[in-house]
Parts: structure tokens; sequence; C-alpha cells
């Protein structure tokens, strides 16, 4: 009888991508899909062309083994089976319904079981990185504690923060390219709404569907509830446009979707009669009225926030990391912590918590205080080692261009030959085969610099010269040169202040300890605040003292 209502088990998400042996895993501890502080979403790729990586079963048991042990709570599984990280990433239906699921931002972070999982490509990767960072979501592998090299973290920081420099210029092309479709009344991509279907780049009405939305608009507006009309439907075996159960959240686009009643939306573009109309106008703000009338108090959900040192801040004390998370005062006033992951589900450590606003900038000013000139050539070196080892080990770009040099070399030999007079129809055919595999690895060369990062080192050297210049006051720039440089930081609470170890992405500079008075930790603000460093050169290692200008400390 327990192994049937298992089998029945309902769970909170839709599990339709997993094979029965990996739902199982769910079936024997749900747990991960219940509990846990913060939201996230997996996603799992096999690749049939590597025998030895784990299987989609083996990534997702390793996953949940992560997400357990740091109270995430799984609210979506994307797959991908038998793909390849080098194969267009549009191939990729999943990843790319990821990617757009993120932008409704319904979880924090993505967890991968390694982060080859997510892209091979060291250019797609940073830049689907920042697709989803702009949406407020991280990319976090549950496998790889550090999980590059310094020339490999570099490389990425730089691509996403060359991203985000010059996002101003593309954001504005694409949004004159997709306005200019929203005038025409053209579907431009993302979710098409129940009841309708795609033809000639239009929405029209799917008759097959459309039944579904007058039904659920009737119901709503002579009394039924929300509740009593999911469990109709599924009754009913009504489905939503994905092609999964109704649940409360199915309801809610649907009753404030202008679409139905025939008006086309986009951002700020509203054109009546641009889609055609399933429902009445009338129909449509009756059940308006009552949605306003049943409208909840204000959510009191935490507001999304971008925590800089997610994943790279560590208690000092036991080793363990430092999560951030959110707390409200008596006065109602949000505050943002780093909090010792021991201390708080443990309770085995007495590490006190790290005002989030304060420690990022003090890291991010330390690590700006290193972008010197010598710096900049040395990060632009170590990026451009990056992408030549890519070259040599992601493509097959080395193996092709030996191949192209001996070709070349077959045909001058004989052309040679020729223009000399040695001349036969063995030497002639032989010219024509090494044409023939000339155009060929032409061709194939052409299809492997598609997975080829192009840049080059003066443009880096140029961007970083540029971002150099830039305000600390800007999250966006401490986020970027925390990114860019900062490897680690550990922290030890000490008598007379704090005790601080930063790990760089630098052979220059490896590491840096330095402590700060604790008073400066109260009262943080950035309006004229500016850091005094004394620094005493060990090898890779500087100790000294850093004051917050504010509390007018004179150097000791």
């Amino acid at each position: 009888m327990e192994k049937d209502a298992m089998k029945t088990m309902k769970f909170p998400i839709d599990l339709s991508m997993l094979t029965e042996e990996e739902i199982d895993q769910f079936r024997q501890d749900p747990s991960t899909l219940f509990e846990g502080d913060t939201d996230v979403s997996l996603y799992l790729r096999f690749s049939s062309e590597r025998q030895r990586e784990q299987s989609i079963e083996g990534q997702l048991r390793d996953c949940r083994t992560f997400c357990k042990l740091n109270s995430y709570r799984i609210t979506a599984i994307y797959v991908d089976r038998a793909t390849t990280a080098r194969k267009d990433v549009e191939k990729r239906v999943h990843f790319q319904e990821m990617i757009r699921d993120s932008e409704k931002k319904p979880w924090e972070y993505v967890v991968v079981w390694k982060l080859d999982r997510f892209a091979r490509n060291r250019t797609d990767s940073a830049l689907f990185k920042f697709r989803l960072r702009k949406n407020g979501v991280k990319v976090i592998s549950a496998t790889e504690n550090i999980s590059e090299k310094p020339e490999g973290i570099i490389l990425e920081a730089v691509l996403e923060g060359m991203a985000e420099f010059y996002s101003a210029d593309l954001s504005q092309k694409i949004t004159r390219g997709m306005r200019e479709s929203a005038l025409k009344c053209h579907s431009i991509g993302g979710h098409v709404p129940l009841g309708y279907k795609i033809e000639d780049h239009k929405l029209v009405i799917n008759p097959a569907t459309a039944h579904i939305v007058r039904e659920a608009f009737e119901l709503y507006a002579n009394g039924e509830t929300v509740a009593d009309i999911c469990r109709m439907f599924n009754t009913k075996g009504y489905r939503t446009a994905k092609g999964v159960e109704f649940n409360r959240n199915s309801f809610k686009s649907m009753f404030r979707n202008k679409r139905y009643i025939g008006v086309y939306t986009y951002k700020d573009i509203e054109m009546e009669g641009g889609v055609p109309a399933i429902i009445d106008k009338e129909l449509f703000e009756t059940v308006s009225r009552r949605l306003s009338k049943n409208a909840e108090a204000p959510a009191r959900g935490k507001a999304k926030v971008d925590y800089l040192l997610a994943g790279k801040l560590f208690c000092g004390h036991c080793g363990g990391s430092m999560n951030g998370e959110s707390g409200t005062s008596r006065t109602g006033a949000v505050h943002n912590y780093y909090t010792c992951y021991t201390r708080k589900r443990k309770h085995a450590c007495e590490k006190k918590p790290l005002k989030k606003e304060w420690i990022e900038y003090i890291v991010a000013q330390d690590a700006m205080e290193l972008l010197t000139d010598d710096t900049i050539q040395e990060l632009a070196d170590m990026a451009i080692s990056q992408t030549e080892k890519d070259l040599r080990e992601n493509t097959r770009i080395p193996e092709l261009t030996e191949r192209m040099k001996e070709t070349e070399s077959g045909i001058t030999n004989i052309t040679n030959a020729i223009e000399k007079g040695i001349a036969s129809d063995a030497l002639m055919n032989r010219l024509v085969e090494l044409e023939k595999e000339k155009k060929n690895l032409l061709r194939l060369l052409a299809e492997e610099e598609k997975y080829v990062c192009k840049i080059e080192r003066s443009q880096i050297v140029y961007w970083l010269t540029e971002f150099k210049g830039g305000r600390i006051e800007d999250e966006r720039y401490r986020r970027i040169i925390i990114d860019l440089m900062v490897n680690s930081v550990t922290v030890w609470d000490e008598p007379d202040g704090f005790r601080i170890t930063t790990a760089y992405n630098l052979t220059s500079c490896k590491s840096k300890t330095f402590r700060i008075d604790p008073s400066s930790e109260k009262g943080f603000g950035f309006e004229g605040s500016k850091s005094t460093i004394e620094r005493i050169s060990e090898p890779y290692i500087v100790w000294g003292k850093i004051f917050v200008q504010t509390k007018r400390h004179p150097l000791p």
C-alpha cells in the first residue's frame, strides 16, 4: 500500500521531462520539492558523444543532494538529452525555455551538475549567464566549488563585463526591431497564451483550446473560486498551454490578459483589434472587478537582492559558506546580510553576520586598488591565454589548420612540378583531390570558428582601461570588479575588528589579508567614504589596515 501511495504522489512541479527511474528519486525523498529557503531550477544535459559523463539520473541525484545541503527548494527542472554543448544552443529546446522562463524571476539560481553542462563554448556561457544575471538569476555548480582556473574566470568575467558595458547599444537595436514587429501585431516570441496558436507570425484562435478560456472566464464571473475551477478543469482532463495540469497560478495571467478581448500588447504598445478576441469586453471587465475585489494584501515576499559575494564569501572560523539573507526590523526597514551557513543551520559557529553593502564595498574597493595599468596587461594576457586554450581543447581548429598546411604544401609542390614541365595524369588527379580536400577543410574550419571566442587583446585592454574609471558607488561596477578579480573572501571576527583574506585571480597578487576597524561597519554609507591602506609587503600577501574616512581615524 505504501508503494502504491508513492506512485500516486502529487508533486508541486512538472516532472514530465524525467524518466520513471529519475522520478523515483523524488518519491523516495520529495523534501527538495517542498522544503527550502531559496527557490532554484535545475538544468540537466546528457551528451551521447561523451560516454563517461554522468547520466541524467546521476546528475539529478548530485543536484538534489546539493540543494538539500543548502536548503534550496527545486521549483523547475529542465532536461536536454543526447545534445552537445557545441551544437547551436538554439537546438537545446529546454535550455532556451529555461532562459525565457528566467525573465519571470521564478527562482534565484540555476543549478547545474557541472558548469560544462550549461555550455561548452565560453562565449555562449558568458553571454547566457549575462542574460540570466540581468533577470536576477545566477548559475551555480553542484559539484564544483572553484570551477575553473583564474584564466578561465577572468575571461568569462571580461566577456560578461564587456557584454554589459556595450549592451545599451545592442539593447536599443533589439528593442527597435521588436517594436517594429509589435507595431505589425506580430508574435515576437515568448509564451503563446492558451486558446491561441501562431500562423504567419500572428496569433490566431485555436479552436481546440479556446473553449477552455471562455469556460474559465464564465465560471469565475459567475462566482466560482479559482480553486474550484482548477479542480473542475483537471477532472475534465484540460491542460494548460504547456500541456500540464492547472493550478491556481495558471489563472492569474489568464484573467489579466487583454489579448483575450482582442488587444495586442507589448510593453507600452496596446493595439485594439490586433489579435482575434476569444471573449467579449463585458465578461473581461466583470472578471477584472471580481479580481480587484478579492485581491490579497500586498505581497510580503522578499525583494530580489543581488548578493555580489554569493559563492565567494566564507567564514574564517569554520570554513563554511556565508549566504545572503534579508531581515525586516520593527520599523519595517529591510536589512541584507551574509550569514554563516554552519551558524544558521547547525548552530555550531559563533561567526556574526556581515552587512551586505559594507562587506561588498570593502572587498570591491580593495580589489579596485589593484586594477593598475600593469594589472590590466596581466588580465588581458590571462584572458587571451584562455581563448587559445579553448581553441586547442574545444575545437578541431589546430588539427584542421595543420591538415590545411599539408594540403596547401602538396598543391604548391604539384603546381611547381607542372610549371617545370613535369606533368602526368597521376599528378593532375592528385591535384584535383587536394583541391577538393582544401575546399572541404575550409568548410570545416568555418564551422569550427562558430565556437571560437572572437576577442582581441586590444579590445580587452581598452575595455578594462575604460572600466577602471568607474564609480565604486555603482553596484553594477562593484559586481563586475568582484567577478573579474576576486576568487574568494574569508572573514574572521576578532576583538579589534575583522580580519579579511581575499584570494585574487592574479599571479602578481594571489592573496591579500587586512584588518578593519569594527566601527566602520556601523552607519556605513558611500558618500565621501574612502579607504586608506597601509601595506606591509610579503610574497603574494599584503597586511594592512583600512579605515573609513568618515570615522576620521589617523594612520597608525
